[in-house]
């Protein structure tokens, strides 16, 4: 079967075509005589804090392209850096792409000094508040073992464990609903989560940024470095946290789609409901994105207030009617804008995508018989040759 499949956001625009010198450096055509990045991170360099600057973009992401400067960049002061990098990012974004984020910082920046938060102790990360221990632990030692211990991999790349504390579900439930009384009251219209949902806030809009930006880099970052390395998993830099709402009156079901993230998290906060199990067929690429999907790729899976469910973005899934009920969800989309960049230029994605992958293998297969074919061939033209040798004898 054949899906028509839609991102939830639109595509970002694309920036000017790079290419490389023989230094292993993307040099952007605009730049070519100036700024470089390297193509190969400085895994060892450890970059310097953003956080408390008043940026145009995420301060997580110039921690994160700060490996890729040229090695004499890495031992400038960190305004020098800072320079360096703002540069290219804005030669990097169009006019339209920024006049676009400041109109969104205005318009939150207008959300936060009028709204007054109901739990502040959500506004800043309190690991040992918020989570299961057994996720701090698993975080706190770091290692694939650890992690395993306390997953589930219910189908390959679906990964489902214990995660949010019922307090802090309680009190993000209560913090969601004071911030939409609030919007009703004041007659404030908000931007929604994306395209396909008519229910639920941005929570970085009200003031949650910070805190999610935490959660990205300290708990969720780590867990993708080991899962998803393929799609940038180490690499993460910004997200989009948001709540959805579903039931009788909210919305209902979620089409079949993937999500504009490289690795997103989805945890049930509650209420009570019935319906609404998440379904998953398959990881694809643009190219593949309507793909029919395989047997081994099929899984339904019910929510449970504080599991949290973390896949790859480009994993196509949907949610069925919610058929009783309030179910709420916490959704946190990470990106890697370094891993937007270098796929721009890649062909093969058969390190996740699927249907590259039986590509690739029904290629190999053909080659190998293929090459069994002409070996076989050469042994009958000896075996043959040898024959008629015999009988001239």
């Amino acid at each position: 079967m054949s899906f028509d499949l839609t991102r939830k956001e639109p595509q970002q625009p694309t920036p000017p075509s790079a290419g490389c010198n023989g230094n292993g450096v993307a040099v952007l055509p605009s730049m070519a005589t100036a700024h470089r990045l390297r193509l190969n991170p400085n895994t060892e360099h450890k970059p310097e804090t953003y956080e408390g600057l008043q940026l145009e973009f995420s301060p997580l992401l110039f921690s994160s392209l700060e490996r890729y400067l040229p090695p004499p960049m890495l031992s400038l002061s960190r305004d020098s850096k800072l320079n360096y990098m703002r540069d290219i990012i804005l030669r990097y974004s169009p006019e339209g792409e920024r006049t676009r984020v400041q109109r969104h910082r205005e318009y939150r920046q207008k959300i936060i000094s009028h709204y007054q938060p109901l739990h502040r102790e959500l506004y800043a990360m309190h690991a040992s508040n918020f989570f299961v221990p057994s996720f701090l632990k698993a975080i706190n030692e770091n290692k694939e073992e650890s992690f395993r211990s306390i997953m589930a991999e219910p189908t390959l790349g679906v990964f489902t464990f214990e995660m949010l504390q019922p307090h802090f579900c309680e009190l993000l439930l209560s913090e969601v609903e004071n911030f939409e009384k609030w919007v009703h009251e004041t007659k404030f219209r908000i931007m929604r989560p994306n395209t396909m949902n008519k229910f639920g806030a941005v929570l970085d809009d009200f003031g949650l940024e910070t805190m999610l930006d935490k959660l990205m880099e300290d708990f969720i970052r780590p867990i993708s470095k080991v899962f998803f390395s393929d799609v940038g998993g180490s690499t993460l830099d910004s997200h989009h946290g948001f709540v959805v709402e579903y039931g009788i009156d909210r919305d209902v079901e979620l089409g079949f789609h993937v999500d504009d993230s490289e690795v997103t998290l989805n945890v049930c906060l509650g209420k009570q409901f019935s319906g609404g199990d998440l379904f998953f067929r398959g990881v694809r690429c643009d190219k593949h994105v309507n793909t029919e999907t395989q047997s081994d790729e099929i899984l339904d899976y019910s929510h449970v207030p504080g599991r949290a469910v973390l896949h790859r973005g480009r994993h196509r899934h949907g949610a069925r009617a919610t058929t009783s009920g309030h179910r709420v969800n916490l959704l946190l989309w990470c990106r890697s804008s370094v891993f937007r960049e270098l796929r721009k230029y890649q062909k093969d994605f058969s390190s996740w995508c699927g249907e590259c992958q039986r590509e690739k293998k029904e290629r190999q297969r053909v080659s190998i018989a293929a090459t069994k074919q002409v070996k076989s061939k050469s042994i009958v033209f000896v075996e043959n040759k040898n024959i008629n040798s015999d009988c001239l004898l």
